[in-house]
């Protein structure tokens, strides 16, 4: 019937590079799609390829492969709906992040990206030309119109397609997480719709992708900012999307609306789909940690077994003379309630062994921080072994206050693969814990319950490396850590400022010099999962040598 329009959107999980893997899928969707009798069915942004490529998009031999595996997969779509693919694009008038329209076996129409973001965690600019504003294209009796993801973040492109006859906008998108994103998200496209007077389907990709992670929580919009169908975040699903023509023009009919969790469940969600992610994209599907009977490695425990199974997590007790039995107890606790297996391997002979080799070197010299990081270097030699034996990934587990101010051992407890706390401040670990222990999901594959015992999450941070040690011999209280780094890093105040609202001056001074000092350990972490606007590495680029110190 001329006034009913059925789409189908795709909120699918591709990986990177696995062009014949992520085309297949999209086939898969069209399937389905043309068994529920769609018009068209979409998916997101660069989805044959991945998103982000990087600089992968600049060899030829990948992009040419590309669009070879891009014209395979036209052949195949005949006899059913359309098929709305994002994928690069070269030819002799420049290279493009492109969105292309498939239909009985041809491409009827191909969107390039006009606007092409270079902040935040992009640099398209050095990728892609920019395309010229595209026309909207017909798919039977509907006219779209297709701004490519940051397209539809500034009004010119939305208005031009009104303009010359769009009647819905349909906006593929590879819009990465972080906390609070939804609602920025949501904001843009209202301001679309109430500019254009269209419905507007915002179909986001999912995934993780080294630290980046793709929520999905693809929605629909009618004009006035009526809300037609919200898709749950973190999941992958194909549902349809009808629209009628009426009297004031093309509608979406209400369709599914998923539960949006908050930001704990949000934050949590994203770690576990970005280490799941990152092993089974890079072909692992074990991991090992070592576990203190601290509240980060506990965390970074549960993770892991939420996201692979306990029974994919190796935990290693690597205890020292100055490992108190109360770690001890609660590292056995810890790993009995998750149903991981834990061994132990104590680190004393080689200490002594290590110690007595620099001897001579070190005659006339006083023990002090040297002979802490010989502990944390050996335990982090003992677990590279065992990931090498065994295949598993070595997690490492240090809290992004620690990654911020150097609190951590290079090459000792900062070795490993992947880091799930890369981006959770401390404060944020010990609620985030209590979170869990009273909240259990579907998709969490460790137990229900209190997983993490209470006496962990109680008890005062310490690295354990000298006799009574505790974190707050070297560091401020962590509320007041966290606060000054919040501030320096996500906000980028100034000392001044910091000063001016309430902090002590030398601990505000002491902090920002350890963290630029830390800048070197932080260039050869593992990789974590972004979960703020100023998560250490492509949100925060900062040079290792650095002199300047803020004067105010």
């Amino acid at each position: 019937m001329a006034d009913r329009f059925r789409l189908t959107l795709a909120q699918l999980n591709p990986t990177v590079g696995a062009l014949a893997a992520n085309a297949e899928k999209a086939y898969q969707a069209w399937l389905e799609g043309k068994a529920a009798g769609a018009d068209m069915v979409a998916l997101p942004e660069m989805f044959l390829t991945g998103y982000q490529t990087q600089d992968l998009v600049l060899k030829p031999a990948f992009v040419h492969d590309a669009m070879a595996q891009m014209a395979a997969l036209a052949q195949r779509i005949v006899d059913g709906p359309a098929l709305g693919i994002g994928g690069p694009y070269w030819d002799e008038s420049g290279h493009y992040n492109a969105y292309w329209v498939i239909e009985e076996g041809a491409v009827r129409a191909r969107m390039l990206k006009h606007h092409l973001p270079h902040d935040d965690v992009f640099d398209e600019m050095r990728l892609f030309d920019s395309g010229p504003i595209s026309g909207p294209y017909r798919i039977g009796p509907l006219r779209i119109g297709t701004p490519v993801c940051e397209d539809a973040w500034h009004p010119d492109v939305a208005e031009t397609l009104e303009e010359t006859g769009a009647e819905i906008l349909l906006i593929p998108n590879g819009s990465p997480y972080r906390r609070g994103k939804l609602d920025l998200r949501m904001n843009v496209i209202v301001s679309r719709v109430v500019e254009t007077g269209l419905p507007v389907v915002y179909l986001n990709a999912l995934g993780g992708q080294d630290d980046q992670l793709f929520d999905g929580s693809s929605f629909v919009l009618n004009p006035h900012g009526q809300m037609a169908a919200h898709f749950a975040p973190w999941e992958e699903i194909v549902d349809h999307i009808d629209f009628e023509r009426g009297a004031e023009g093309w509608r979406a009919l209400p369709g599914r609306m998923d539960p949006q969790p908050d930001d704990w469940e949000q934050d949590y969600r994203a770690m576990v789909m970005g280490l799941h992610d990152y092993l089974a994209k890079s072909g692992f599907s074990k991991v090992v940690l070592g576990l203190s009977g601290g509240i980060d490695s506990a965390l970074v425990a549960v993770i892991a077994a939420d996201a692979l199974g306990p029974e994919n997590v190796h935990c290693v007790m690597l205890p020292s003379e100055y490992t108190s039995q109360s770690s001890l107890d609660d590292a056995a606790d810890i790993a009995g309630r998750l149903g991981t297996r834990l061994d132990t391997v104590s680190i004393e002979e080689s200490r002594h062994a290590v110690e007595g080799a620099l001897a001579h070197l070190m005659a006339g010299t006083k023990p002090d921080v040297t002979e802490e990081n010989i502990q944390s270097r050996l335990r982090g030699v003992m677990l590279m072994a065992i990931s090498n034996k065994f295949g598993s990934m070595l997690l490492t587990t240090g809290n992004k206050s620690e990654v911020a101010v150097g609190y951590c051992t290079i090459y000792g407890d900062m070795a490993g693969g992947y880091n799930p706390l890369k981006d959770l401040y401390k404060t944020r670990v010990f609620e985030t814990c209590r979170w869990r222990n009273v909240n259990h999901r579907p998709w969490m594959k460790a137990p229900a319950g209190e997983v993490i015992p209470v006496s962990i999450i109680d008890k005062p941070p310490s690295a354990e490396l000298r006799p009574d040690q505790k974190d707050q011999d070297s560091l401020p209280p962590y509320e007041v850590l966290d606060a000054i780094l919040e501030r320096l890093v996500e906000e980028d105040q100034s000392v001044g400022e910091i000063v001016a609202a309430g902090f002590d001056r030398a601990t505000v001074k002491r902090i920002e010099h350890l963290l630029y000092i830390s800048e070197w350990k932080r260039f050869q972490s593992a990789p974590g999962p972004r979960l703020t606007t100023r998560a250490f590495w492509l949100d925060r680029r900062y040079p290792m040598v650095n002199r300047w110190r803020d004067p105010s």
